[in-house]
């Protein structure tokens, strides 16, 4: 579902993700040089003006960009008509100041390596052109974290962190048409960003003393 702010915000389109909490914004002019960029959090953001003006604002939890669009998440309790107008004047005055995130901002996240052998490169291969693509158009993406015994670790960000079809996204997409093409392949697991494994701890002993009680 879209929907268009030509009169506000230049020719902005909103996209719904499969994730409720987030919103990928489409501004109709370039972002990234390339790649795409995942801030979990704020600390995160440290070297990026625009995703640290978004973390200004109120009931935003997470921000990823990507060659053309930014995907926004917001924290549960708010609802997207508080959030909506500030993110779409805050990405607003980066468009049309003219800036676009260079490629030495992204190197970090870059997961490129010359030395990857056969394998490894047929991975990312696979990633970057069938699921990747297909991931971003719902404001998501999927990072490579390593291939160790036959598994391919991958972790999802943007729209995709929380998103309850996130599971079967891995499993039933990714995972059976790397072994499709892949037969060194044996499965995909999940790795989860320090920000993620620390509120599923809190999550899990916050269980554990509501059972307890």
């Amino acid at each position: 579902m879209f929907q268009d702010f030509s009169a506000r915000c230049l020719m902005m389109q909103i996209q719904e993700t499969p994730n409720p909490n987030s919103l990928k914004f489409l501004p109709g002019k370039q972002v990234l040089e390339s790649g795409t960029i995942d801030f979990p959090n704020p600390a995160a953001a440290e070297d990026s003006a625009l995703a640290r003006q978004l973390f200004e604002i109120n009931g935003v939890k997470r921000v990823f960009f990507g060659p053309d669009f930014i995907t926004v998440t917001k924290e549960d309790n708010f609802d997207w008509e508080d959030v909506k107008p500030q993110l779409l004047s805050c990405i607003k005055d980066f468009i049309e100041s003219g800036a676009v995130i260079s490629e030495e901002e992204i190197a970090e996240y870059d997961g490129s390596h010359s030395e990857d052998d056969e394998t490894v490169a047929m991975i990312k291969e696979l990633l970057d052109t069938r699921i990747r693509p297909t991931l971003q158009e719902d404001g998501g993406d999927v990072v490579y974290k390593g291939f160790e015994n036959g598994i391919v670790k991958l972790r999802l960000v943007g729209s995709c962190t929380g998103c309850p079809s996130s599971i079967v996204t891995l499993k039933n997409g990714i995972q059976n048409m790397l072994q499709f093409y892949i037969p060194e392949v044996e499965g995909v697991e999940q790795v989860q960003d320090e920000v993620d494994e620390i509120s599923l701890k809190a999550f899990s002993e916050l269980e554990k003393k509501l059972e307890d009680s």
